[in-house]
């Protein structure tokens, strides 16, 4: 057995975790100053691409179970940035949609893509390949399941 293959630094999981973990770190002043989480955040790219969507469908954009996604509307709702409804033909589905709080702070968000691309240090091709490349090894490692 190839010992150098247990070895941390050569461990794919480990530079996406490590990587991952510093990126949202760069975030945190950014989104600090809205009053939201990295996992808010997020949350809210969706609902601004995408308004009034089920709790199911932002849960399969995010790749998030209803477990963790439930308590955090509830934040977002007890800050009066979402709200949630019942569909009233079937109460099994949830519908998110933004307050215009939700939707006025999607333009303070606006430069904050600029900002974390001036921290990463790559050029924006760099950028561009790389998310690609996740995007390829995201959608392949869905696949095996």
């Amino acid at each position: 057995m190839d010992e150098e293959m247990l070895k941390l630094d050569n461990q794919l999981c480990f530079s996406l975790y490590a990587c991952s973990k510093e990126v949202t770190r760069i975030y945190k002043p950014f989104l600090d100053e809205l009053g939201i989480t990295y996992t808010q955040y997020i949350t809210l790219l969706v609902l601004w691409e995408k308004d009034n969507i089920t709790v199911k469908e932002l849960g399969d954009r995010l790749y998030l179970d209803s477990g963790t996604l439930t308590p955090l509307l509830k934040k977002l709702e007890n800050a009066d940035i979402v709200k949630r409804t019942r569909d009233t033909k079937d109460e099994r589905n949830v519908y998110v949609e933004l307050t215009e709080k939700g939707r006025d702070m999607k333009i303070t968000a606006l430069n904050i893509p600029q900002k974390i691309f001036c921290c990463t240090g790559l050029t924006s091709e760099e950028v561009v390949s790389l998310r690609e490349k996740l995007k390829e090894l995201l959608l392949h490692l869905r696949q095996q399941e």
